[in-house]
């Protein structure tokens, strides 16, 4: 970029936020610039390519039924593949009906062949039933508009008193304490009510999918109509706002903007914008090939995700599934991957690679040995936190001219992030209206 350029907007920042905010105002007639510090579009949604293997930084899924999915994104042209409607809970073998020590508890709208193993599962649980059935209650009636009934309600409430207070208990609690800990990153039960109360609302209307490309398929086509809007590896390294419009500091010089968006994560955002930075949810991903998927857990719903519903977890393990078997693009024909997930606690040491496969194994019902790690991340700003009290929006803008955007500012989602880029843009053309009309 040359310097001293002007343009009307400088979207900092090429994540999911960014390119949607970036769209949304080259589609208003705006001369947008995006400014990415990396070589890559997507921020944290991120695919490699290891061996003929897909290996996403994170266990991202993505749900179709998210609204701004459906507005935003063609999930036709990206191939989704489907993860199975349910949950393979590993249990004691003690538990009522448990198959060889687990048992799967599955949607039976989208999963009519699992109808009777869930429903033998659910009938010996009629008070756990009727405890989450309590706990939802909120999720009753029409979908829009959800967030505004469901806020004021439970946002002061964390999910684990929550739960208490509904009479949410055994095995069936235990279950979707430990499935939301796996989506959350929070094993604590400290998220607030009313973001799980959203989240559980999402996957009850739509099935989480793998793009055939992989999750970073999704920005990338974002970005597409973008063109050479989009700078890569050109890092921002501060922005002066003393003047009458904002100036971007680069190691290519100086842009000066009528607005800029800062669509980056929260720790950099607080960096260049000043606002308050978010606290962190951790996670290591760990992806394996197995030659040997015999005695596996999940014969009857293959790919299904399995977590640990013991009263006692085996390992630090909070999900894990074999991933090919679910979306086959994410490795060779013949050839199988397996990813396993496990939270990073400050002040806890991260779980090892032996540990994570042996739990893993253990969850799938798969011999340990014979793996080969194809891939391991660790990413200890995976999301941002959703304490309580929660608030579903935060406000985008910091100063005239400055703007903040991201899942940070929303729900720490792909919803939240998308969501949060459009408010951004919205809020910028409004400025640009009401600067017009004061000219007039």
């Amino acid at each position: 970029m040359r310097a001293n350029a002007e343009v009307d907007v400088v979207v900092v920042g090429a994540g999911l936020a960014g390119l949607r905010c970036a769209r949304a105002l080259v589609d208003a007639g705006l001369d947008v610039v995006v400014l990415e510090a990396t070589g890559r579009v997507g921020g944290r949604v991120r695919t490699d390519r290891v061996d003929g293997f897909l290996v996403d930084h994170g266990f991202q899924l993505l749900n179709p039924a998210y609204p701004a999915v459906r507005r935003w994104v063609d999930t036709d042209a990206l191939g989704l593949q489907p993860f199975p409607a349910g949950v393979l809970a590993r249990t004691d073998g003690v538990q009522g009906g448990a198959e060889g020590g687990a048992e799967l508890l599955a949607d039976p709208l989208r999963e009519l062949g699992l109808t009777g193993r869930t429903a033998r599962s659910v009938a010996v649980r009629p008070r756990e039933v009727l405890g989450l059935l309590r706990w939802a209650r909120p999720l009753v009636g029409p979908r829009r508009g959800l967030a505004d009934r469901v806020t004021p309600r439970r946002g002061d409430v964390t999910l684990r008193d929550s739960l208490d207070r509904a009479g949410a208990s055994g095995l069936l609690r235990t279950v979707l304490e430990r499935f939301l800990a796996g989506v959350l990153l929070d094993g604590s039960g400290t998220t607030a009510d009313a973001y799980a109360l959203l989240l559980a609302r999402t996957f009850a209307a739509g099935t989480p999918a793998l793009p055939a490309a992989g999750m970073a398929a999704l920005p990338a086509q974002l970005a597409a109509g973008l063109g050479d809007r989009v700078r890569l590896r050109t890092p921002v390294e501060g922005i002066d706002t003393t003047g009458a419009h904002p100036v971007l500091l680069t190691a290519a010089g100086t842009t000066r903007a009528r607005s800029v968006v800062v669509a980056t994560d929260g720790l950099t955002a607080s960096r260049l914008a000043g606002t308050p930075a978010p606290s962190p949810r951790g996670v290591v991903t760990q992806w394996w090939e197995v030659e040997d998927l015999r005695g596996r857990r999940d014969r009857r719903a293959p790919g299904v995700l399995a977590v640990d519903a013991r009263p006692r977890p085996a390992g630090p393990v909070v999900n894990t599934a074999v991933v090919s078997a679910a979306a086959p693009t994410y490795a060779p024909p013949g050839r199988h991957l397996v990813q396993a997930s496990a939270l990073l606690r400050r002040g806890v040491a991260v779980p090892s690679e032996g540990r994570v496969r042996r739990h893993a194994a253990d969850l799938l019902g798969i011999d340990a040995t014979g793996w080969s790690e194809v891939a391991r991340h660790e990413l200890p700003h995976a999301l941002a936190a959703q304490p309580v009290p929660f608030t579903a929006r935060r406000p985008v803008v910091v100063r005239p001219g400055l703007l903040v955007c991201g899942d940070h500012r929303d729900t720490a989602s792909i919803q939240g992030a998308l969501v949060s880029g459009q408010r951004a843009a919205r809020a910028v053309l409004a400025s640009l209206d009401r600067a017009r009309a004061d000219r007039s």
